[in-house]
This record gives C-alpha cells, sequence and structure tokens, in this order.
C-alpha cells in the first residue's frame, strides 16, 4: 500500500501565526503551503502540478469573507476540505455548517487541536474516495 504526504494550505495574514502552525504541522509530516490573500489561495489551488487536500483559513483574513471562500472553495474545488479558523462569534457559529466538520478553531491555534481536525478530515475523505491515508 502505497501512502501519500497531504497538502494543506494555510490561508492566514499573521505571519506570527502562520508560521509556527506551519512548521509543527510540517514536523507532523504534512506538505504545508502558506498563502496570505485569496489571491495567493488560487494560485495555489489552480496550479496543475499542486495537490491541496485541506484549506485552513482564518474567517476573517480573506479578503471575500471566510464563509464565502469556504463555500466557493467547496464548490469549485469538490475535493478539497475546508476548515475556517479564526475568533468566534455568533456568526461563526451560525456559520459553522459550511465547515465539512465542526466548528471553527479558534485562535491562538492549539497546534495539537489543528493537527487533530487535519487528521480526521483526510483520514473521512479517504475513506470516502477509497484512497490510502497518511
Amino acid at each position: 500500500m502505497t501512502f501519500s504526504v497531504k497538502t494543506v494550505l494555510l490561508v492566514e495574514s499573521d505571519i506570527l501565526v502562520r508560521a509556527p502552525l506551519a512548521k509543527y504541522l510540517r514536523e507532523c509530516g504534512y506538505r504545508f503551503l502558506e498563502a496570505r490573500s485569496t489571491i495567493e489561495v488560487e494560485a495555489h489551488l489552480s496550479h496543475p502540478d499542486r495537490a491541496i487536500h485541506l484549506v485552513l483559513a482564518d474567517v476573517n483574513a480573506v479578503d471575500e469573507g471566510g464563509f464565502v471562500f469556504a463555500a466557493r472553495v467547496r464548490r469549485e474545488h469538490p475535493g478539497v476540505s475546508v476548515i475556517l479558523g479564526g475568533t468566534p462569534d455568533k456568526t461563526v457559529e451560525k456559520a459553522a455548517d459550511l465547515c465539512d466538520e465542526g466548528p471553527p478553531i479558534s485562535k491562538p491555534y492549539d497546534h495539537q487541536i489543528v493537527l487533530e481536525r487535519i487528521r480526521r478530515m483526510i483520514a473521512a475523505r479517504d475513506r470516502y474516495e477509497g484512497t490510502p491515508n497518511a
């Protein structure tokens, strides 16, 4: 059985949040890409030689708004899971159904919680698609 490295794309404008989380997840065996804006996200998602498995986005960091962004990614890239993070409020809680699994992850990010959510979502997607997980 062949195991492939899964790729996570983090959309976060704050380098002080983005860098440590990226470092941690790379150490856990994920290929990790970083983006500061939706323009950078689209460049990653549309790259022909790059398979993104999951997008972790700060609900407040994307230009069009986190929930619109999540719905668009799910519509235009159905093989990509989405986790929204950021500061939860009532709007976030009401729109949590746009996420593939569970409520948004609060900042500051607990790296272990992010890792476990990513693992669960990728494993569930792999089971659904019948592909091996990492």
